[in-house]
């Protein structure tokens, strides 16, 4: 394709396709790459209900389809691929993937970025179904029920301490002999009466049948392995953003989050970074989408010189 855009998109999730809606309402060509499916992780979600305007909560790939039917009537162009490098140092950037070069004026960069795994049997079986990584989003469905967090940090220690205002009891799985969580999140989780925290232990596997039922963990130090039941298994082993594509180019974090400022602007000129690969990113649907419109906004005066 030897078009030049004036923006190229990529990342076909939520941030992405709500920059995608910006631009092309505000006249600017735009392309949008996507390497997978559109909608990134929200495309597995069964219900969002922390997403503003849906009172009774939607579907993930309800919502996906809504934001790309109504980019799509506006005019985007797609590209598909994943994205292999970023050519910053001329004038267009090009953008390569496995197959394509995408010419663009300026780009905004919305790959998202994915939890890790634990890689245990259960785990990509009962995904959405008692298997999560978001508290905020899924904790509603374990009202009065049991669950366990698996992790020891702040994300986990968040999780845990969120979880214990609806659940009936929360089970904090960790496998280090202490909390490496900041001080003052351990303390108000040590204090917690309905909170348990398991040191020296594993999660070995999810088990169920329609639904998670329960967890086998296994104590580190004696191998001795035990069945617990749970109705969920919240993972909160660390996160990583989908930026490799951008390493020696985009300057980011020791993390691997892009670094921009409150515009959404990178320290290189005309590339944007938005949603949950950029740093310091709230991780949150909505947050996301409005971290695409700024992203969007912010690409257009870049390119009418304000």
């Amino acid at each position: 394709m030897s078009n030049v855009f004036d923006v190229v998109i990529i990342g076909g999730g939520t941030t992405g396709l709500s920059a995608c809606i910006y631009t092309l309402r505000y006249g600017l060509s735009t392309l949008l790459v996507e390497g997978t499916v559109f909608g990134g992780q929200i495309i597995n979600a069964d219900t969002i209900e922390n997403f503003p305007g849906f009172p009774q909560g939607i579907k993930g790939p309800d919502l996906v389809a809504a934001l790309q039917e109504q980019a799509s009537d506006l005019g985007v162009e797609y590209g598909f691929g994943e994205v292999q490098s970023l050519d910053v140092q001329a004038q267009p950037m090009s953008i390569r993937t496995e197959g394509d070069e995408f010419l663009a004026r300026t780009v905004i960069i919305a790959t998202g970025g994915e939890r890790n795994r634990l890689g245990i049997p259960g785990e990509d079986e009962f995904e959405g179904r008692g298997v999560s990584t978001c508290a905020t989003c899924d904790g509603y469905f374990f009202a009065d029920s049991e669950v366990a967090v698996v992790g020891g940090g702040d994300t986990a220690l968040d999780e845990a301490l969120y979880l214990t205002e609806m659940c009936s009891r929360v089970t904090l799985v960790h496998r280090g002999d202490r909390l490496t969580g900041s001080r003052i999140l351990q303390d108000r989780a040590l204090r917690n009466p309905k909170l348990d925290v398991r040191y020296g232990t594993v999660v070995e596997s999810i088990v169920g049948e329609d639904v998670v039922q329960g967890v086998v963990l296994r104590d580190v130090g004696t191998g001795e392995a035990t069945e617990f039941s749970m109705a969920g298994v919240f993972v909160c082993v660390g996160y990583h953003p989908n930026t490799h594509a951008f390493l020696g180019t985009i300057p980011m974090d020791d993390g691997g989050h892009i670094r921009v400022d409150l515009k959404m602007a990178t320290e290189v000129p005309g590339v944007f970074a938005a949603g949950d690969c950029r740093w310091h990113s709230a991780r949150q649907l909505a947050s996301g989408a409005g971290d695409g419109v700024t992203a969007a906004l912010s690409a257009y005066a870049y390119l009418c010189g304000a």
